[in-house]
């Protein structure tokens, strides 16, 4: 093989290939073995973090109380959200859309005001209503429409709806089937949402240092992107096109020739 062609084929081999370090999540001195043991290499504390409710959301809301089935005006309501429950995006929902006032309806009360509160605010603020006319009530809510959608070198892109509000990125990404071999970790793009205002910011999830991020959990709404590295090119069409890129330089290489002589 002629010495061009061979350095032209193990430049485009360097190009592709993917080091661990771009592949290994949440690195602190990883690729340096470590002596197996009991103790604790490091510890980190997660910042608080709790979903305050905004316009769109649905919840779930149901009452259960000793008053009588005939006067039980909540608990019949919980009825009434059941028989007329829909599928969305495969998962069972019934509850109540949160108005653009941040306002849900609740019988004969009227509407309560629950934008900007937790689920469990919610939850108590209910209850303190329910206790003024039913006896012994416990009230459930949910939020039944916590979701993101994650997008780019994904196993499966798509919507992502969770069943709890405190669910972080790594968890997200492991639920859309894991990033791809030629996934950049380290420029993770969140689109993020909050109320009419959007964010963009980037994160590096190669890092173990990202465990203190602001973004360690999943906000509703928020919409991942995965860029794919700068090899993913070359691991993709280098293979399919090797052929051709050997033909192209045998024939140029042979006109070289034949102009010299």
């Amino acid at each position: 093989m002629h010495k061009p062609t061979l350095l032209l084929l193990l430049a485009a081999l360097a190009c592709s290939c993917v080091p661990n370090r771009k592949v290994l999540y949440l690195q602190k001195n990883d690729l340096v073995k470590h002596r197996a043991d009991t103790s604790i290499a490091r510890a980190y504390t997660l910042k608080g973090f709790d979903y305050k409710i905004q316009t769109n959301d649905i919840i779930s809301v149901r009452y259960q109380s000793l008053t009588q089935k005939e006067f039980d005006f909540l608990g019949s309501q919980n009825q009434t959200n059941i028989g007329n429950s829909m599928y969305i995006g495969g998962a069972l929902l019934y509850g109540d859309l949160v108005d653009e006032k941040g306002e849900i309806p609740m019988p004969v009360v009227g509407k309560v005001k629950v934008a900007g509160l937790t689920i469990y605010q919610i939850q108590d603020t209910l209850q303190a209503l329910a206790n003024k006319y039913l006896e012994a009530p416990v009230v459930k809510a949910r939020l039944l429409n916590y979701r993101a959608v994650i997008l780019g070198e994904v196993k499966k892109e798509g919507d992502i709806t969770f069943n709890n509000n405190r669910v972080s990125l790594m968890e997200a990404i492991g639920m859309a089937g894991g990033l791809g071999e030629l996934a950049d970790r380290s420029n993770i793009k969140i689109i993020r949402q909050q109320n009419s205002k959007v964010e963009v910011h980037y994160v590096n999830v190669l890092e173990e240092d990202f465990l203190n991020s602001p973004f360690y959990y999943v906000h509703q709404n928020d919409l991942i992107i995965v860029p794919p590295l700068r090899q993913r090119p070359y691991r993709l069409y280098f293979g399919q096109n090797v052929s051709l890129i050997l033909s192209s330089v045998s024939i140029l290489l042979l006109l070289i020739t034949l102009n010299k002589k």
